[in-house]
């Protein structure tokens, strides 16, 4: 990891408010890419079932589906026009347009993210065709008007000042988290903070993976999670997507941020095509709120990426804001200390960028 400072900053004052009239992302680089000519494939009909273009339900008005390419996805739009859902093929996670919300870390960045977009996890991967099936019927009257915890709020619950709170055994499963605890072997070169810190290690409890290996917690870890350890945090222990103990066992969402990147999981938004500086991706237009970000940040690691992060949204500036645990802030941040939580331009973590992919 880059950058040695190793405080983590006083009480936050974070802020998820709800702000009226702020647009969604998703519409706004939707209407984009419709403009440069993607192609709207076919429009399939509506939650019930129907394949006649421009067909109305009487349960759910005048909303309609299309496809959308680059990646390969599904769009749902209301009597308006406008989007309410993507659902992109080979993911489970979907992004619904909602209520407006600002996240917010003002001890560590100036930067604001106002969003309408809400990252939830669906029960199977999207395929073409699947809002007939009766799986994706009972999901989405769940969640479409749903305003509990998702993607976004949950990895928000981890940064500076987030208040603790516990489940009925009395284990804080969330609330200010650390990177890791010190360390104290003093070797030239090396971090001030250790990595390897696992989501359990935070909880500070047991964890029995599905292949028999139970995850042990190390009190010196306790409230801590590595980047890696963050999104596991995120996605597996909060959302429920499925874990392996390693990167070699089990099926389900590795452990490391290189093991993340290579797995065959999800959709590869932005495709590992290599890990030198030549390898930046071109373009990432293509990203949206909850796609995981990769990066190669330290030469000692070899051909390995070493960082993993999650797209939060576009700030008030129009640049592109990722959060991730680090260990310069010692936690989860979209934080300026040891480079801008920016994905454009060419910044410290614009320029280390390597890969994406949508679980």
């Amino acid at each position: 990891m880059a950058g040695k400072k190793t405080s983590r900053p006083v009480l936050s004052g974070l802020v998820v408010l709800a702000l009226v009239g702020t647009s969604g992302y998703l519409t706004v680089e939707l209407r984009k890419q419709e403009d440069k000519g993607v192609p709207e494939i076919t429009n399939v009909g509506v939650l019930n079932g129907s394949d006649r273009a421009g067909t109305k339900d009487r349960d759910t008005g005048a909303e309609s589906w299309s496809r959308l390419e680059n990646p390969a996805r599904s769009v749902l739009r209301g009597s308006d026009g406008q989007v309410k859902a993507v659902f992109t093929d080979g993911a489970r996670t979907a992004t619904l347009t909602g209520p407006a919300r600002t996240f917010a870390e003002p001890s560590s960045t100036s930067s604001k993210v106002s969003t309408t977009d809400w990252v939830r996890l669906m029960p199977e991967p999207w395929k073409k065709g699947a809002y007939r099936q009766k799986w994706f019927k009972d999901w989405y009257a769940q969640y479409q008007a749903g305003q509990e915890d998702d993607l976004l709020a949950i990895a928000f619950q981890y940064v500076a000042g987030a208040k603790d709170k516990k489940d009925e055994r009395g284990v804080v499963y969330a609330g200010d988290a650390n990177f890791g605890p010190l360390d104290s072997s003093g070797a030239e070169g090396g971090d001030l903070r250790l990595e390897q810190s696992d989501f359990y290690d935070y909880l500070g409890v047991p964890y029995p993976f599905r292949d028999g290996v139970t995850g042990q917690p190390e009190t010196a870890r306790a409230r801590s999670i590595d980047c890696s350890g963050f999104i596991r945090m995120v996605f597996g222990y909060r959302a429920r997507y499925p874990l392996m103990s390693s990167d070699a066992s089990g099926d389900g969402l590795p452990r490391t941020a290189n093991g993340m990147a290579r797995s065959d999981r999800g959709a590869d938004i932005l495709p590992l095509t290599g890990i030198s500086p030549k390898d930046r991706p071109t373009g990432i237009d293509q990203l949206q709120p909850g796609d995981l970000v990769f990066f190669k940040l330290d030469t000692r690691t070899a051909q390995r990426l070493d960082h993993v992060g999650m797209v939060l949204g576009y700030d008030t500036e129009g640049h592109l804001l990722f959060v991730s645990s680090r260990e310069e802030v010692n936690g989860p941040t979209i934080g300026d200390v040891g480079g801008v939580s920016r994905l454009d331009g060419n910044g410290y973590y614009a320029k280390t960028l390597r890969s994406a992919k949508r679980l």
